[in-house]
């Protein structure tokens, strides 16, 4: 379609897809960098979700570095960092008792004295706010469908805004083509595994070289419990029950603002037993004694996943590419032994801003930014990451307790010694959709029937979520082939769809006989998590961005 709609074109400076932490604070220092030198630089942020920060899941336990570098003066300005975290508590759970560990000399780094508890959502609406203020121009509700390129294959700019295609694919009576946004340079900020970041990796071959990219599924909710059931600046992570040694994961549980209780569970998406549902581990965790004590009297009040990057230093894609940039988790700066990457995004954004204001300012336009990998690689993220760098490696290997210890044992010791590693740099190996196993290897998990106090079930907790589609688009959700789910997926893995999935988004239905299965995408449930593009054994499934405002709308979270 795209090849004979006519557009109309707005031109900007830079044009950044996604208002997330890397984002804004691109936009920002963008805006602090021309207002110094004293000209007019314009810059347009896109946000696919109906406001700034409607998309925004995570834990989250911010390191305020990466603010303290972009707003030295946040405090006055009003950045809602809500509480300081006070307490550290480490816990390994068996099926009914625990083990608290926190007196065991974890590296400082793992600790979280001087971070804050916050809802990321409301932070990047502040920093939308702020960015606005600037001259900064945010769009929120225009999704970013498709790339410009110019004739020499640079990145010229992006789609966005498309509206009334109907579910045949045509358009509609409503239909809108949406406009073309064309800059001198494009940051792509989408987040984990953004479907453009997807395709531009591709199309420049930034994988080469690099390990496959590695992702956990992180599953939140928002909690208000009683006085007696709150400690604020509490930061609780816990290892071990429901899952066994073999598949990585663990829980977080963090106390801060209103009598909220912040509490998930991450499970690492190269997990072999396709069986496994995450969504009813998480809700299995919940009902041990030691967490339901902390959510008695409590109200669930929000819901949400997302996937997480996790591949670390091996897995970073060159973050450059003709005509733009990735940044934060668009390429994967998250620290997986910290379970942080806001502080990262923040300051990958800062540093992409300045090697484009620098091209700009130099007359350029449309090349390759190498300034800004050149930048990333004597940063502060480069240093911590390449620190951690085994961490997850080990972890898969050896299984959550001896590769706890072995991962933070080798991450002290590459502090220590500058980087350097008694392992060198491990491989990752497979992809996490490479890592599933057959269905007939492993026994069928058969996990217990929602309590409605503790556990809960994944319609009610869409609900919570606030997720909504228009039915009458295409499904975002792409198959490649539509046999593969049934002639393919179901025989050899069970079909693990409709279990890795959070959302009931993918059933498989059989007839009054129980036969003829059929495969079911029920697209309008999408918490827009992206797991099924990266644990589908087939790498059948294919997200691509729904128009612009649907998805969820994340409160606090």
């Amino acid at each position: 379609m795209s090849d004979v709609i006519e557009r109309e074109a707005m031109e900007y400076d830079v044009v950044i897809v996604g208002a997330g932490p890397s984002g804004l604070s691109a936009a920002i220092r963008l805006k602090q960098l021309a207002e110094k030198a004293g000209v007019e630089l314009t810059v347009a942020v896109l946000e696919k979700g109906s406001e700034v920060g409607a998309h925004i899941l995570s834990g989250a336990v911010i390191d305020p570095s990466g603010i303290n570098e972009l707003l030295p003066n946040w405090q006055e300005l009003g950045v809602p960092l809500e509480t300081k975290v006070t307490r550290d508590k480490f816990v390994m759970l068996g099926p009914q008792g625990e083990l608290d560990i926190s007196f065991l000399p974890f590296p400082k780094w793992m600790l979280n004295h001087g971070n804050y508890i916050a809802s990321l959502g409301n932070v990047c609406r502040w920093l939308g706010q702020h960015a606005e203020s600037l001259g900064v121009e945010i769009y929120p509700g225009m999704a970013a469908s498709e790339v410009v390129y110019n004739e020499d294959g640079s990145v010229k700019g992006v789609v966005a805004g498309v509206f009334g295609v109907g579910k045949d694919g045509q358009p509609g009576p409503d239909y809108q083509p949406g406009i073309e946004l064309h800059a001198k340079y494009t940051f792509i900020g989408e987040g984990v595994r953004g479907s453009l970041a997807k395709q531009l990796q591709a199309k420049f071959g930034l994988t080469e070289g690099r390990d496959p990219q590695k992702f956990g599924i992180g599953i939140k909710e928002l909690w208000q419990v009683p006085d007696d059931k709150f400690e604020a600046g509490l930061t609780q992570h816990t290892f071990g029950w429901p899952l066994d040694n073999a598949t990585g994961g663990g829980s977080f549980m963090y106390h801060f603002g209103d009598n909220y209780v912040a509490i998930g569970f991450v499970l690492h998406l190269n997990y072999k037993n396709p069986w496994l549902s995450p969504f009813d581990e998480f809700q299995r965790f919940k009902t041990h004694p030691t967490i339901r004590g902390y959510l008695e009297g409590g109200k669930r009040i929000s819901y949400g996943a997302r996937a997480i990057t996790e591949g670390g230093s091996q897995s970073l894609p060159q973050l450059y590419f003709p005509g733009g940039v990735l940044l934060g988790c668009s390429a994967g700066m998250v620290n997986v032994p910290r379970i942080k990457g806001s502080h990262n995004a923040v300051k990958s954004g800062m540093l992409a801003a300045e090697a484009a204001f620098a091209a700009i300012s130099e007359g350029r336009s449309g090349d390759a930014l190498t300034s800004y990998e050149e930048a990333y690689k004597k940063s502060s993220i480069h240093k911590e990451l390449w620190n951690v760098r085994n961490f997850k490696p080990l972890w898969s290997k050896f299984g959550t307790i001896p590769g706890l210890v072995l991962g933070g044992a080798d991450a002290m010791i590459a502090t220590i010694f500058g980087g350097w590693s008694p392992w060198g740099t491990l491989k990752h190996g497979k992809s996490d959709a490479e890592s599933t196993g057959l269905a007939k290897d492993y026994k069928p998990i058969v996990y217990p029937k929602p309590d409605n106090e503790f556990s809960f079930d994944k319609l009610s907790s869409v609900f919570l979520s606030a997720t909504n589609h228009d039915e009458n688009q295409p499904a975002h959700l792409k198959l490649k082939d539509p046999s593969v789910p049934i002639e393919v997926n179901l025989p050899r893995f069970a079909e693990p769809a409709r279990l890795y999935c959070p959302a009931g988004v993918y059933e498989v239905l059989y007839d009054e006989a129980g036969q003829n299965p059929k495969f079911q995408i029920n697209f309008q449930n999408c918490v827009h998590c992206k797991t099924c593009d990266i644990k589908d054994p087939s790498q059948n499934i294919v997200w691509t961005t729904p128009q612009g405002g649907d998805g969820p709308n994340y409160p606090n979270m």
